[in-house]
């Protein structure tokens, strides 16, 4: 009865904690929680209602957000099925449906007739249906367990949970857990895969900036693309089909031109990804000395080979260009993060903070060893941290050929056994295509060969002899060339020679007739099964990583815990962990140092004035260029200029690409896009003074669909509103009469 009461309280304790008491900028709070909430945003100039927000028995705002391939978010806004979420999460469904010939990467592609959209295979967007606290039925499963035997409970728990949720339905469902796994919380969704490419900006638009200006403030970057949700005749989920109409959602976002202040309500709908606000001293310097540099390192060699060969030719750009921004956007991420939390003294600050902690802790025995415990912990592990980055996808994985070599491996294994299976075997063989497919599309011989060379002799150099794996080793022997950089292309060169599984051609040739006996001995393979992330782990790691990880687990779970009983008012919130959040605050201004103050909005004219023509960053196009030379800024300019982008300082992380900014009216204001350099901490310790939230202003964005894209059937779609009405030309009469 005891520990039944003492369960029942802490679920308690944990849903009150939602109560804030701080700055309401931050924090990413669970929609069907935000009532705790409501009266600190009704201060700050929020006018409609908890349930207007959320709801499950009326449409509501969470309705009309969607999570975007599971990667961004975006929010319908017209009763049509329409989205709008960010051009680099749109960037991939156009570079693959450019070419030489027909480049609407770089030109521009607006749909003028539902006809001209783009079917995008693979894509999907999801819609939260509601969400749940299942705390008590997975207490209640793994009560009594010591914590290293919980999650396979966990696991069966969440099976039964998810089927009883979705059963007889065309739901899917999915339980995570909040506060390092002291909460846990189902979330029921229903997917839409038949998703089109309506419209995107010119890349010199939507990209304008590049790397120089990315998570960088002031900016001047058109970051939107335009997509359309479709379903069957029943509004429900269906496979792509040409009669498939388009999606009619319970709730559209109207677009709001009427602009923005400081000081004005701003609140972010979306799916952020990950955060770890808790992270602790030991964890910090682990990211800032040893894991980030690396990552750094290994993403930059990548972007330099594929930079060398993008700039030969327009069909090699378009290649490897999606996979080229993934990698950058990233890259200078974990530069601006480690910059960041040594200059915002983060290592120091939370050392402060497990003092005080380990002070309050001394007289409670589950607690008293909770730090020295970490200690021990990381001690461990830090030895490994290098090569542990190495043996990810940043480093040995980094170069397609490997990942897929497992995989086809597998594959071939599998029809092997299941040979009789026609149903299988029709199955593998189609997943195996789209796998060659979507491989040859990013192949590029010399730069893939002349990333493996450099990744291993990066390896060599940089992870302990000690700890080098005996393929490494022998690698190094057989192939020895006077130098590691010599000796890895040596064998880089040796494996594109005698390999089946690495060109495309030789790839496909292989396996039209896959031969199992050839594939064991094929050198591509022995090398890939060496770098097979658990064949690795266990010839080189042992249970290293495994028993820090569960340890990290149990001890993060216990200093939650414990946070919650030693902070009981304070308004502690969950990680952000992928699943639907709601940040607010307001459109603000900030000093990044002693003397200067950023102001929140920038203009077209800052825009014109980095423009640089032919440059890959900061180039524009002639149809901008000229409507800026006439001041054809339409009822979307104010005061002789164009809005481009504004900041707030809500609470975002990625994942959050393509989120609506909301007013206080429930109108879209922008769509939000990045972070700022002086505030690139935030996803392990937030800053009330820097972090700021870049959008992209609606004004600017339907400018370029309305004035550059001339696509007024999309225009004509939204709910616009406006201080006054428009202003209309004959001409733009006769068309909405139409």
């Amino acid at each position: 009865m005891r520990n039944k009461l003492k369960q029942a309280w802490l679920i308690l304790l944990i849903i009150l904690i939602y109560i804030p008491n701080t700055k309401a900028d931050e924090g990413m709070w669970l929609p069907m929680l935000i009532g705790k909430n409501y009266e600190q945003m009704k201060k700050q100039g929020f006018k409609l209602t908890p349930e207007d927000l959320y709801s499950v028995n009326k449409a509501s705002l969470k309705d009309a957000i969607v999570s975007f391939g599971g990667f961004c978010t975006g929010e319908i806004v017209s009763k049509n099925g329409l989205i709008f979420t960010n051009h680099h999460c749109g960037y991939d469904a156009a570079a693959s449906n450019s070419t030489p010939q027909n480049n609407i990467l770089d030109s521009g592609f607006y749909a003028k007739s539902n006809a001209e959209e783009k079917p995008i295979p693979g894509l999907f967007v999801r819609f939260l249906v509601r969400m749940a606290d299942v705390t008590p039925q997975v207490s209640e499963a793994i009560k009594g367990l010591p914590f290293e035997k919980r999650a396979a409970k966990v696991a069966e728990i969440t099976r039964t949970l998810i089927g009883d949720a979705t059963q007889g339905t065309n739901l899917e469902a999915e339980v995570k857990d909040i506060f390092k796994a002291n909460q846990y919380l189902l979330f029921i969704y229903e997917r839409y895969s038949d998703i089109r490419l309506v419209g995107i900006p010119p890349q010199s638009i939507g990209k304008f900036g590049g790397d120089t200006d990315n998570w960088e403030w002031p900016r001047h970057t058109g970051d939107f693309s335009i997509f359309r949700v479709y379903a069957g005749a029943d509004n429900k989920p269906a496979q792509y089909a040409a009669n498939n109409k388009p999606y009619t959602p319970k709730k559209f976002l109207p677009v709001s031109i009427k602009g923005v202040k400081n000081g004005d309500f701003a609140m972010v709908y979306g799916f952020p990804g990950r955060t770890d606000r808790y992270l602790t001293s030991y964890g910090v310097k682990v990211a800032t000395d040893l894991a980030n540099p690396t990552i750094v390192k290994l993403r930059d060699i990548r972007l330099k080979a594929w930079k060398e060969e993008m700039d030969k030719d327009v069909a090699t750009r378009l290649k490897l260009s999606s996979e080229y921004a993934n990698i950058a956007n990233y890259w200078k991420y974990y530069i601006g993060q480690t910059e960041q939390l040594k200059r915002h003294k983060i290592y120091e600050e939370k050392q402060k903070q497990e003092a005080e902690f380990t002070k309050w802790a001394a007289n409670k025995p589950e607690y008293a060893n909770l730090f020295s415990d970490y200690e021990k912990a990381y001690k461990t592990y830090e030895p490994y941290v290098i090569q542990n980055v190495y043996a990810g996808f940043n480093g040995l994985l980094a170069v397609n050929w490997v990942d897929n070599a497992n995989t086809f491996a597998t594959a071939i294994n599998n029809l092997q056994t299941k040979k009789d299976d026609q149903a299988y075997v029709a199955n593998v063989k189609q997943e195996t295509s789209a796998t060659l497919d979507a491989y040859e599309l990013t192949y590029n011989e010399t730069a893939d060969k002349k990333i493996f060379a450099q990744i291993l002799t990066s390896f060599y150099n940089d992870v302990p002899k000690s700890q080098h794996p005996k393929f490494i080793t022998l690698i190094a022997e057989n192939y020895w060339a006077n130098s590691p950089e010599a000796t890895f292309k040596k064998y880089a060169d040796y494996l594109w020679d005698k390999s089946v599984l690495i060109t495309p051609v030789k790839l496909r040739q292989f396996m039209a007739n896959p031969n199992k006996e050839v594939l064991e001995k094929d050198p591509g393979y022995l090398y890939a099964k060496n770098v097979l992330p658990s064949e690795y782990a266990k010839a080189n790691f042992g249970t290293i990583i495994t028993d820090y990880a569960a340890q990290r687990a149990k001890l993060d779970n216990l200093y939650l815990k414990a946070l919650m009983e030693k902070n009981p008012n304070a308004a502690i919130y969950p990680d952000a962990n992928s699943t639907m959040r709601i940040s607010y605050g307001q459109i603000q201004n900030y000093s990044p140092k002693d003397g200067m103050t950023y102001n929140i909005q920038t203009n077209i004219d800052g825009m014109v004035a980095k423009y640089q023509p032919g440059d890959d960053e900061f180039d524009l196009p002639k149809s901008l260029l000229d409507a800026y030379a006439k001041k054809d800024f339409r009822e979307y300019g104010v005061n002789g200029t164009l809005p481009v982008n504004f900041i707030s300082n809500n609470d975002i992380t990625g994942g959050n690409s393509g989120s609506p900014v909301i007013n206080g009216n429930g109108e879209l204001i922008g769509l939000a896009f990045d972070g700022n350099w002086e505030a690139m901490s935030g996803d392990i310790a937030f800053d009330k003074n820097y972090k700021r939230t870049i959008s992209v202003d609606t004004r600017f964005v339907l400018w370029c669909i309305d004035v550059l894209g001339g696509a007024k059937n999309i225009i004509n779609e939204l709910d616009i509103r406006r201080d006054t009405p428009p202003k209309l030309s004959i001409k733009d009469k006769m068309i909405m009469k139409k």
